[in-house]
């Protein structure tokens, strides 16, 4: 499977931005998705990821409440909705699939075989 993020650019505080990873390949249903991000001269953190059931869901306490992640696999395409964003939710944002079958393994960057190319999203105070 092949990754393509989009959806990223300039929001003010409080705002909302929802971002988009469409996958190429028809094994996109086999796999756990996850975001990460890596803010400017920081180490890539972990956002948020759903296995290939939809069942397991799992937040950085950091976007708990604020953020939810979605997949589509009909349109083979994971989302993450932004809500309420900050100055510090500022990062590359990027997607990534995973073929591990265990919620607990997808917040370690381990985990994940394929990643997108990344997103910019920047919060404005």
């Amino acid at each position: 499977v092949q990754l393509q993020a989009s959806g990223g650019g300039l929001v003010q505080a409080g705002g909302s931005l929802r971002l988009s990873c469409a996958a190429s390949g028809r094994s996109f249903r086999g796999y756990a998705v996850g975001w990460f991000r890596q803010a400017p001269g920081m180490e890539r953190h972990f956002v948020a990821a759903i296995d290939r059931n939809h069942n397991g869901i799992i937040y950085a306490d950091s976007v708990k409440g604020r953020f939810t992640i979605s997949r589509d696999n009909a349109r083979t395409t994971m989302y993450l909705q932004m809500n309420s964003l900050r100055p510090e939710d500022t990062a590359v944002y990027y997607c990534a699939a995973s073929p591990s079958v265990i919620s607990s393994n997808l917040a370690s960057q381990t985990a994940y075989k394929t990643w997108g190319q990344g997103t910019l999203v920047t919060v404005s105070s």
